[in-house]
């Protein structure tokens, strides 16, 4: 991270608009640290919900959402944006505004994805030279999984290799492109919330260790057919491999969330959808959020329109089709502030 005696403190524009997108955690590769690292993970970004942030220059500091449901991540923002000024040494007045927001605690990074989107407008605005890991180190983000920043720069299809230490961002071991053809159907169960907080570190601490055996097949499903079966488009093993990560790292986190998945609505879709066909199934994170990867649009759209006909997509289940996103965060890249006076 550069010094802020090089830069110039007035903002280099009247504003700047940053666009983030969710992101599925699709399971850790060791819980229970068997050589040191604890977690890996892997991960997906996909083109579906947003958080969108935009910061301009004012008289006055303010802080509006746009969408109600966003309304109480206003009070994170502003304790960030302290955050932030303290860092840089930079205390101009700003207008913030949160124009929509990935929904908390449903398994898509919200928290990081918000803490990024934020710090990344306030960089634009001012010409900081920082990065994703500057950002969530600052923001104190990132200390599990590595996915939502490197997903936040990068997109696609991600693997990290855990945390060195509390507090540090871990390495992004491995990137692809998600195919372009596949498309993931997500399973959103809008009555609950997933483990998030204080209850989330107490049910991490009171599981059993976790198997060194399971945790070395599970790497090496990820490097020798996971990976592989993305890189050449080879679904079918690319969907067992994630299945067979799924029911493991579910099955061990079950006595955690009542189940191998969160919402028993998601899991009872899940599981008849593994009677349909080929797909990869499961539950990002804490959930409550499941995911069905299918080959093609045109299967994603039958698999929706058979649950529906079944019965199967009852309240409060909510099903989306979105593409994965080989792309990080959409900056709307700003006018210079001294090419807006110059016009005025």
């Amino acid at each position: 991270m550069s010094t802020l005696e090089e830069f110039d403190r007035a903002p280099l524009a009247q504003h700047a608009m940053v666009s983030a997108t969710g992101r599925l955690h699709l399971g850790f590769l060791d819980p229970g640290a068997c050589l040191g690292r604890r977690f890996g993970s892997l991960g997906l970004v996909i083109d579906g919900p947003a958080t969108t942030i935009e910061l301009a220059v004012a008289a006055r500091d303010s802080a509006v959402a746009l969408a109600l449901s966003a309304a109480n991540d206003l009070l994170r923002l502003r304790q960030w944006l302290a955050q932030l000024r303290q860092a840089s040494g930079i205390d101009a007045p700003l207008a913030l505004t949160l124009h929509e927001a990935l929904p908390s605690h449903a398994g898509f990074g919200s928290g990081t994805q918000l803490a990024l989107a934020l710090g990344r407008a306030f960089a634009t605005l001012h010409g900081l030279p920082w990065s994703g890991a500057d950002i969530a180190a600052m923001l104190g983000r990132g200390g599990r999984s590595g996915i939502g920043i490197a997903g936040f720069e990068h997109g696609g299809l991600l693997v990290d290799g855990g945390p060195r230490a509390p507090g540090c961002p871990p390495p992004v071991l491995a990137r692809f492109d998600f195919p372009e053809s596949w498309r993931v159907v997500l399973i959103q169960d809008r009555s609950r919330i997933g483990l998030h907080g204080n209850a989330e570190r107490l049910a991490i601490q009171a599981l059993p260790p976790f198997p060194r055996h399971l945790a070395a097949a599970l790497c090496h499903r990820v490097l020798m057919q996971i990976l592989p079966a993305a890189a050449e488009e080879d679904f079918g093993p690319f969907a067992e491999g994630v299945n067979q990560l799924q029911q493991t790292i579910g099955s061990y986190f079950a006595p955690a969330q009542g189940g191998i998945h969160a919402s028993p609505e998601v899991s009872r879709l899940l599981q008849w959808l593994a009677q349909q066909g080929p797909a990869a199934l499961g539950q990002s994170s804490w959930g409550p959020t499941g995911f069905a990867i299918l080959p093609s649009q045109d299967e994603a759209e039958a698999a929706v329109a058979a649950a529906r006909a079944a019965g199967m997509l009852e309240a409060p289940l909510q099903v989306r089709i979105v593409r994965g996103r080989n792309s990080g965060a959409h900056v709307v890249h700003p006018v210079p502030a001294a090419q807006q006076r110059n016009a005025a």
